[in-house]
């Protein structure tokens, strides 16, 4: 399919009127000015937090601490249905052209990591031809398992973005259900510091190495693979009995003579989305069996299904994407902070941060103008209660209203509780989450300015009863699709990421520059800017005593 081309019928992408163009985006302009302020004395009642929740696929989405009232709930329902979002994730999930930028040069093609989960015949996504891709993939990796000698106890995991920050936020969500005797380390920057600590000590003999990159092309990737093969190679072992690809077909790294195994990802799922391929299947069956993978897989699925539901009372990720549009949008919020009450989501902030910030950090929309409106917030966050002796004070006291999704689990994960002062440990955890949100919202005065809390400051909760491979699954696709569904409210195209190739392109031109010095080679007509870095660092170094300053080809 040529670039920039997708088909126009019945397109509810080109149909629609665009986001600021809607009547309820007027109607709720005008709401914002009057939103309901959560402090006010009597507002936030019992009636108020039993009213506004809807659960579904293993979680409750509580939202009465948000500044919303029916006729605003109402007006973001229209919102939705006038932007024909729930239509678009319906194409979507048909396998049309999702990843388009209309009249320009675009990859144009399908968004399909819903299949990833839809597998064996469930029926959701109807593009036939993904599902088998998919599948096919999905037995290669419990076959793997089930042949894979015993002698190996740890998984080296290579990768960088996509590659590695769902992955490695999965795994260390289920750390309660990793098997015995096997372990992890992760090398994803091409810091050297980074794969060096992770090679320290390490037992080639029982470690496995999982290389990810979906054009086998990837920098860092290559550099830190290359790396690790010769500290084995140092260490007497054949790196193909050890290492892994994940790769597109056809890549440089899909080559047999190089790799114990291959694993395919393919061109309709989006690194940040892939969690739930076999870039995340490898390790999570390393370390918790391919059992425990299908079980997450099966959790997503079950909030796949909510995803294309009208009524976003019944649709979770629509819901939860209408309240960030209405915090964003209407009472111009730019950040959102997502705090998990648990300490194995201890990562799960820093993959929402790529998944949402790489996805909707356009500021054009899908005709390749400009938009007139500000698109994807600030994601932020870590764990509570430490998130609590941090930056809290800022949530509370500071200039800025930040909106915050608390997630948290009424029963630990590890099966372990304390009883102290006559409340065991979990308790004390949920009763700091839920007086975090009541204290954000109805604020407290004083006397004295410095004890006033203002309040009026919004957030969600999201609530499980238990942190298991499914709920963590359901988790994550209600995430995946609140991102996907404020791009299509926004108008943008969520799946490229065309603002991480320039960084990437400037870099290789200064690396060019090393290499020339270090070769004597004329260097004049490269980075003028960059070449003057270089002078600067190595003068400062010199200065210091540390490197003798090497002067560039042609310098007088």
């Amino acid at each position: 399919m040529p670039n920039g081309y997708h088909e126009p019928w019945k397109d509810p992408f080109l149909n629609p009127p665009s986001f600021e163009k809607t009547k309820s985006y007027a109607r709720l302009k005008e709401l914002a000015t009057q939103a309901p302020d959560l402090s006010r004395a009597g507002f936030l009642t019992q009636e108020r937090i039993a009213s506004l929740f809807s659960q579904g696929a293993n979680l409750l989405l509580l939202y009465g601490f948000e500044r919303v009232n029916q006729e605003i709930l109402g007006e973001l329902q229209a919102l939705a249905d006038e932007r024909r979002v729930v239509e678009q994730m319906h194409a979507l999930y048909a396998g049309r052209p999702i990843n388009f930028i209309e009249g320009y040069e675009s990859e144009c093609r399908a968004v399909l990591h819903p299949a990833l989960r839809d597998v064996f015949q469930l029926g959701l996504v109807s593009d036939v031809s993904a599902k088998v891709l998919v599948e096919a993939e999905l037995q290669k990796l419990r076959t793997f398992f089930e042949t894979l000698p015993s002698q190996f106890e740890t998984i080296l995991f290579i990768g960088i973005g996509g590659s590695q920050l769902g992955p490695h936020a999965l795994a260390e969500a289920l750390v309660p259900y990793h098997l015995p005797n096997r372990s992890v380390r992760y090398v994803a920057n091409v810091d050297p510091d980074d794969i060096h600590e992770a090679l320290k000590g390490l037992d080639c003999k029982k470690t496995l190495v999982a290389v990810i990159s979906k054009s086998g092309t990837t920098l860092e990737t290559s550099t830190n693979e290359a790396w690790a093969r010769a500290y084995f190679e140092k260490a007497g072992l054949n790196p193909r009995e050890h290492f892994v690809a994940v790769t597109a077909p056809k890549t440089p790294m899909d080559d047999p003579t190089k790799y114990r195994a291959i694993f395919h990802m393919f061109d309709f799922v989006g690194g940040r989305f892939s969690s739930t391929s076999v870039v995340g299947g490898i390790l999570i069956s390393f370390l918790a069996g391919v059992n425990c993978f299908f079980e997450l897989l099966d959790g997503a699925n079950q909030m796949d299904r909510l995803s294309i539901t009208g009524d976003m009372r019944d649709n979770l990720p629509l819901l939860l994407a209408l309240l960030g549009v209405w915090n964003r949008n209407f009472l111009k919020y730019p950040t959102t902070a997502i705090i998990p009450y648990s300490r194995f989501l201890h990562r799960f902030p820093a993959h929402l941060q790529q998944c949402d910030m790489e996805s909707n950090g356009k500021g054009i929309n899908r005709m390749g103008e400009r938009v007139p409106y500000s698109t994807g917030p600030i994601i932020w966050g870590e764990p509570g209660t430490n998130a609590q002796h941090s930056f809290f004070q800022l949530l509370h006291q500071g200039t800025d209203v930040v909106p915050v999704e608390f997630i948290g689990f009424k029963e630990a994960s590890c099966k372990k509780d304390f009883l102290f002062q006559e409340t065991y440990s979990q308790e004390k955890l949920l009763c700091n989450m839920f007086a975090q949100a009541i204290a954000l919202a109805t604020g407290k005065m004083h006397e004295n300015p410095n004890k006033s809390f203002l309040g009026n400051r919004p957030s969600t909760i999201i609530l499980g009863t238990k942190l298991d491979p499914r709920t963590l699954g359901s988790l994550l696709s209600l995430y995946e699709h609140k991102v996907v569904f404020q791009g299509f409210l926004w108008g943008i195209n969520s799946f490229d990421q065309e603002g991480v190739q320039l960084g990437k392109v400037l870099a290789d031109e200064l690396l060019q520059i090393k290499k020339y010095r270090r070769e004597r080679k004329e260097e004049s007509h490269l980075s003028p800017v960059g070449r003057r870095l270089f002078d600067l660092l190595d003068d400062f170094s010199a200065a210091q005593g540390i490197v003798p300053r090497t002067k560039p080809s042609g310098e007088k």
